[in-house]
């Protein structure tokens, strides 16, 4: 994203606004803020190239608690907000926390425009695959046969994946992480950050209150060794709490294999073909769900073409004014009638 050519040093107190949180206790969205507030501190970007922009929900208070310039928008239009901002500013550091139902319901649109433009900005959802703020209605990411107060039956939608919906809409970046694997989170946080374009970044998080657990066949401390494979690029795909299982890719599937016969992960691939394919495995089947780094390409970004192309035509055409503006093309004078 962006970089400062004069050293500043923070620490992750500087990123605290002073603003009472307000989420429900053992809400995953404590845990996000404390990891992003470090990642920030650790970046050496100044506290004034910072913009936090947010929709509707609760990911969205997120504004509110982080110490640096915010903007609160309206349901699912974050990602238009921050690409405004950061076409108008590509020096600034964009960063959008949103959630499931408001980046990938009323927000889908969005979402994949500012992801196929490949405007720099970090997006960071939060999937708890719940409305929580709006009392535990089904999201576009719950889960079929889901009961909640509007699917009292039962949900019969099929989800969304987001890291499949990032990807086929030409996501430059798509990562996955968890809320309380903090570690894990930072380090992607900061891969995110480092990249140039957009950034996708689902965090698996838990909504205590409207779907407590939701993720726990994944995330439970006891289990997620072999639960979860973290891609790591370069890394052979191994997971397992002594890292004694592997993923071996073949023509028509992925298997499990030994840890000396696991593929070694490549997030650059221009297709995104793997990705995507070890991205849609059953997440309660036989194979480990894929945390980690997904896809990691270079692209040109549009916030920054922009400018070179108005560069360009202020060489070719000199400064223009109002004047030349209003006075050019078909123009026409309404007077008194005779």
């Amino acid at each position: 994203m962006t970089t400062t050519t004069s050293p500043v040093s923070y620490k992750k107190k500087d990123f605290e606004s002073g603003q009472e949180v307000r989420w429900c206790p053992g809400c995953g969205d404590y845990a996000i803020l404390s990891g992003v507030q470090q990642v920030f501190a650790s970046l050496g970007v100044p506290k004034e190239k910072f913009v936090v922009v947010s929709g509707i929900g609760c990911s969205s208070r997120f504004p509110y608690y982080v110490d640096t310039y915010g903007f609160h928008g309206i349901h699912g239009r974050a990602p238009a907000i921050a690409s405004g901002v950061k076409c108008a500013n590509p020096e600034l550091d964009v960063w959008v926390a949103t959630g499931d139902g408001d980046a990938l319901s009323i927000g889908g649109n969005h979402i994949v425009h500012a992801a196929r433009r490949n405007v720099d900005m970090v997006v960071l959802l939060f999937n708890n695959r719940i409305y929580g703020l709006t009392k535990g209605q089904y999201s576009p990411t719950s889960e079929p046969g889901k009961k909640t107060v509007s699917t009292p039956f039962g949900s019969l939608d099929q989800p969304f994946n987001p890291i499949n919906l990032m990807l086929g809409a030409g996501a430059t970046f798509v990562a996955r992480t968890v809320d309380t694997q903090i570690p894990h989170l930072k380090k992607v946080l900061a891969a995110a950050h480092a990249h140039r374009g957009f950034s996708f970044v689902e965090i698996l998080q838990n909504c205590v209150i409207f779907n407590n657990g939701a993720f726990e066949h994944i995330t439970s401390r006891e289990i997620r060794d072999d639960r979860q494979v973290d891609l790591r690029p370069g890394q052979p795909l191994v997971f397992g709490k002594e890292l004694d299982k592997g993923l071996r890719f073949q023509p028509t599937s992925i298997e499990i294999v030994s840890p000396e016969e696991a593929t070694v992960w490549n997030p650059s691939g221009r297709s995104g073909a793997s990705a995507y394919r070890i991205s849609m495995g059953d997440e309660r089947g036989e194979l480990p769900v894929p945390i980690g780094i997904f896809r990691d390409v270079e692209a040109p970004c549009i916030d920054r073409e922009i400018h070179a192309q108005i560069e360009a035509a202020r060489a070719r055409l000199g400064e223009g004014t109002l004047h030349d503006l209003f006075h050019s093309g078909d123009t026409w004078q309404v007077g008194a009638a005779d």
